[in-house]
């Protein structure tokens, strides 16, 4: 399934609360550049059956099949944009789905600190598990992409972008291909038609921000299944952080 438009499709694989909505931000900004919001979310809610916020309107206003989400991937481009930038969640890649249709897209990974991605987390939902911040998924994605490209794609940490969102954008543009555009270190506050139906409940810190802000290190303090869910995927974490792009 690979398109021949010329079109760059980007996958960007993260789990959630990674810098994720905001990177999306960034990419929409470009002016040529169309963006999707985790375009797998409906299917994963209709199969898996789980409670998240705003669950039924995700369901109805999404698409449940992955079979047409796939296709919708690797199809045609909205707007005729020369750059497709697709905002997706490793978590939301179940077992079932086939992978084929990821031929057709160029890849990258968002990663961040599993202690950082947990806190944040809790605060919109009271319990966490390792499948929910995506890091095991994220891993076999990342070793199955490395399969069938041949090659490492870029990874990228939360943390580290922040401390030079320019230097990184610049290289990950570089890495694809295109040229770096300013308009994609700000934008204008608020929300987006392109923004999933559930960014109220998730969205509150994008919609109010204009650009990426530096990173405020603060200390973070775990206890019981949250700290043992951070301990759990730090392997993990730590395996894609020596693959993270240096800007």
């Amino acid at each position: 399934m690979k398109p021949g438009d010329g079109s760059l499709r980007i996958a960007m694989w993260s789990g959630p609360r990674n810098l994720s909505t905001a990177m999306m931000r960034a990419w929409e900004n470009r002016g040529d550049c169309a963006v999707s919001d985790e375009p797998f979310y409906a299917h994963y809610l209709a199969e898996t059956g789980l409670d998240h916020p705003a669950r039924d309107e995700v369901i109805a206003a999404g698409e449940t099949d992955w079979r047409k989400v796939a296709l919708s991937m690797v199809g045609e481009v909205p707007g005729g944009q020369p750059v497709w930038y697709q905002k997706h969640m490793c978590h939301h890649m179940l077992a079932h789905i086939d992978h084929d249709w990821m031929d057709g897209l160029a890849h990258a990974f968002l990663i961040r600190d599993p202690s950082e991605v947990v806190a944040s987390y809790l605060r919109s939902r009271s319990t966490v598990t390792e499948d929910d911040i995506g890091l095991p998924q994220e891993v076999r994605l990342f070793d199955e992409v490395c399969d069938r490209f041949g090659h490492a794609p870029p990874v990228i940490d939360a943390d580290d972008f922040l401390l030079d969102p320019e230097a990184h954008l610049r290289a990950l543009c570089a890495h694809f291909g295109i040229p770096f555009r300013a308009g994609m270190l700000s934008w204008p506050v608020g929300p987006r038609d392109s923004d999933g139906i559930w960014a109220p409940y998730w969205y509150a810190a994008v919609w109010n921000s204009t650009g990426f802000e530096p990173p405020h290190p603060r200390e973070i303090h775990l206890e019981g299944d949250a700290a043992r869910v951070a301990d759990a995927t730090r392997p993990l974490y730590e395996k894609l952080y020596r693959h993270r792009l240096r800007a």
